[in-house]
């Protein structure tokens, strides 16, 4: 992983514990990790730091994760790969509709991120730019 070690990774989450667990496990894995709070701090950042990827929480104040993420698909920012993470109960319809979005690399429910969330961030950094995607 140390081509990855310059990878920048931007964490959107409003729960602190969440967000300090999301950054001790991908600088376990030698990223460069930032972290907001909410979804209009997160805009901002995305705007200036430009990251390799972003781990998304759905449910954000001040401007939520699903305005974010289709933000997110506009212009230059639609290369930037998207994990997302929620804390809420998702249905499997709308699990795959969130899936389907042409810059998330994964959804993974918080229960199970620590299992789940590094091979997730690694599978989007090595994707590179989402406009591949097939």
């Amino acid at each position: 992983m140390a081509e990855q070690q310059r990878k920048r990774v931007l964490v959107v989450d409003d729960d602190e514990g969440v967000r300090e667990f999301v950054r001790f496990l991908l600088t376990q894995d030698g990223l460069a990790v930032e972290t907001v709070v909410d979804g209009e701090e997160a805009a901002r950042r995305v705007e200036e730091a430009r990251p390799d990827l972003i781990v998304l929480d759905l449910m954000l104040p001040r401007y939520g994760g699903f305005e974010l993420l289709r933000r997110l698909q506009e212009g230059p920012l639609r290369s930037v790969p998207v994990v997302v993470v929620t804390g809420r109960y998702t249905d499997t319809a709308t699990a795959e509709l969130i899936r389907q979005e042409p810059n998330v690399v994964e959804l993974i429910e918080k229960p199970r991120m620590d299992r789940l969330l590094s091979p997730a961030v690694a599978r989007g950094l090595a994707l590179g730019p989402r406009d591949a995607r097939a």
